[in-house]
């Protein structure tokens, strides 16, 4: 009997995610290097031959003394970079409302209302007041990119705008847009 081929266990740099074999192909690998000649020399051997055993341990002691302390001149926190796998940074997103109006068998209109939560407002809050107003059933589910969305039965698309301004002053007429013909067109 033959026998039952085990996992492979992947050594994962500390620095920047990725592989440790794949470093050198990454964002930044000069930061990687102290990391590397520490957990994993058999990888890159030419890298203890030019720095030196004690001069990587000088450098990646820099490193974290450079990473762990913090700007006590600076009076507010520094913003945390937030990097995906493979170490691309995630963007922010654009404080913005979509307004997208959507037909179900032909007669059904639904009008759908994304990204109120990004001005703080509560989504669930939001729903029941938008039902009250419009006089029709809205409710809080998950969109097709997995964040929540309110959709309001009705095509209720341009009564919208003035409501949400009048009731939530943080989102200015300027961020809310539609979606017409798969195109984005300003309110306003």
């Amino acid at each position: 009997m033959a026998e039952k081929p085990q996992p492979v266990q992947v050594l994962y740099c500390g620095v920047c995610g990725l592989p440790a074999e794949y470093c050198e192909f990454g964002p930044d690998f000069e930061k990687c290097k102290p990391w590397l000649i520490q957990n994993a020399p058999d990888l890159y051997p030419d890298l203890i031959k030019g720095a030196g055993g004690e001069d990587a341990d000088k450098v990646s002691d820099q490193l974290r003394s450079a990473s762990i302390s913090s700007d006590a001149g600076s009076s507010k926190p520094k913003e945390e970079v937030k990097r995906l796998p493979g170490g691309k940074i995630k963007k922010k997103e654009k404080q913005e409302v979509i307004i997208e109006k959507m037909t179900r068998n032909k007669r059904k209109c639904i009008t759908t209302v994304k990204g109120l939560e990004l001005f703080g407002v509560k989504l669930s809050d939001a729903s029941k007041k938008l039902g009250k107003k419009f006089a029709t059933g809205a409710s809080v589910v998950k969109g097709p990119t997995e964040k929540e969305q309110i959709d309001v039965q009705g095509d209720i698309a341009y009564d919208i705008v003035e409501f949400i301004t009048e009731t939530w002053p943080d989102v200015p007429e300027t961020a809310i847009f539609f979606i017409e013909d798969g195109k984005k067109v300003p309110a306003a």
